[in-house]
């Protein structure tokens, strides 16, 4: 099968089957997106869902948060998964907004990734989320999952998954294809027991159709 095809007809399925896809992370506006990202590193988005409210209730502005030590912010989030390194990049990130962006977030990437705790993929959200960019984040799911369906090729890294991925998916379609792979990948595609039997994607799956040989 070539590539275009595979692409066309995955985004075709996805379109008929997936016609609403969005984060699972609960946000109110910008900022809030923001620390929630910062928290679902290595943590899934059910446990950071749990922990926000209060954090938010806390801490609901980045003004207030600037002005919290990470001790303070760290009983709120130490069900997280590497609460002490969040709670320090929270602060930082907290200060950082503040002091140099006026306490909005910064739609221009680079600029997001100087903040602390924001590394591509999370400044790539906020890209595709907030300003509706056409990037890809590339996480764990997002990995796995266009590579198994065949829409990479050898691509050892998330930068170059990332890559291959905004070269054939147009423009417009990214910030919904982002959630396809990452929700497929959740409920679906799953790491450890893929559960091809339940999937649509199969006909044009490279994974599928190895396994079936």
């Amino acid at each position: 099968m070539r590539l275009t095809e595979r692409y066309a007809r995955i985004l075709e399925w996805f379109q008929q089957n997936m016609p609403v896809a969005e984060s699972e992370l609960r946000y109110k506006d910008p900022y809030q997106l923001l620390v929630a990202v910062i928290l679902s590193a290595q943590c899934t988005d059910k446990r950071v869902n749990m922990t926000t409210p209060a954090l938010f209730e806390r801490f609901p502005t980045p003004q207030r948060m600037a002005e919290a030590t990470p001790e303070e912010i760290y009983p709120y989030i130490k069900s997280i998964s590497y609460p002490n390194n969040k709670a320090k990049n929270l602060a930082g990130m907290a200060r950082m907004l503040v002091s140099e962006f006026g306490g909005e977030v910064p739609s221009d990437l680079d600029q997001l990734q100087r903040l602390p705790g924001v590394g591509r993929k999370t400044a790539n959200v906020i890209g595709i989320v907030v300003f509706n960019e056409a990037v890809m984040p590339v996480d764990t799911h997002v990995f796995r999952v266009s590579d198994r369906l065949g829409l990479t090729t050898g691509a050892k890294t998330p930068l170059q998954t990332e890559h291959q991925l905004t070269a054939h998916i147009p423009p417009e379609l990214l910030p919904i294809a982002h959630h396809w792979l990452i929700l497929h990948g959740r409920y679906v595609c799953q790491a450890r027991r893929p559960k091809c039997d339940q999937c649509g994607l199969t006909p044009w799956c490279r994974y599928y159709g190895r396994k079936e040989k």
